[in-house]
C-alpha cells in the first residue's frame, strides 16, 4: 500500500463535500509531477485530504477506489484523475504549523514542496500526521 496527500481549496472542494458526496474523482491537476503521482496511485492506497490556501490543515483520510483514467474535464489526454472515497475524519484537524513543528515530518513534501497538489508520503509520515489528528484522552 502507498500513502498520499492531496490538496484542495475548501471553497473549491472541501472534505465535508467529499463526506456528503461519498465519492469523487480527483480532477483539475495540471502539474506533471502531481499528475505522475496520481498515475502511481493504486486501489486501496490511503490519502490524506488537506485544505489548502485559507485553512492549511489535514481534515481526513480517504481511499483510492479507481486508478487513473483520462480527466473528463478536459480534452487534453495528458491529464488523469483517480476516484477516492472518504474513510474517516480526523478527530482534530492537523495544521501546517503542527506538521512543521513535528521533527518526524521535517522532510515531508508538504513542507519541502508546498505548491505540489498531489504528493507521496512515507508510511511513517502518514502515521505521524494521523497521530497528530488523534488527541490523547
Amino acid at each position: 500500500m502507498n500513502y498520499w496527500l492531496v490538496k484542495s481549496e475548501p471553497s473549491a472542494y472541501s472534505w465535508q463535500q467529499l463526506l456528503d458526496d461519498g465519492r469523487t474523482l480527483w480532477d483539475g491537476v495540471r502539474n506533471y509531477q502531481a499528475r505522475n503521482n496520481l498515475r502511481a496511485m493504486k486501489v486501496g492506497d490511503l490519502v490524506l485530504f488537506y485544505h489548502s490556501v485559507t485553512e492549511k490543515q489535514v481534515m481526513g483520510i480517504a481511499r483510492v477506489v479507481r486508478e487513473h483514467y483520462p480527466d473528463p474535464t478536459t480534452d487534453d489526454e495528458r491529464w488523469s484523475v483517480v476516484d477516492i472515497v472518504p474513510v474517516k475524519s480526523l478527530e482534530q484537524a492537523v495544521t501546517l504549523s503542527m506538521v512543521k513543528a513535528d521533527p518526524r515530518l521535517e522532510n515531508v513534501a508538504l513542507v519541502k514542496q508546498a505548491r505540489l497538489s498531489v504528493m507521496p508520503l512515507r508510511e511513517e509520515e502518514f502515521d505521524a500526521i494521523v497521530e497528530l489528528g488523534t488527541p490523547r484522552q
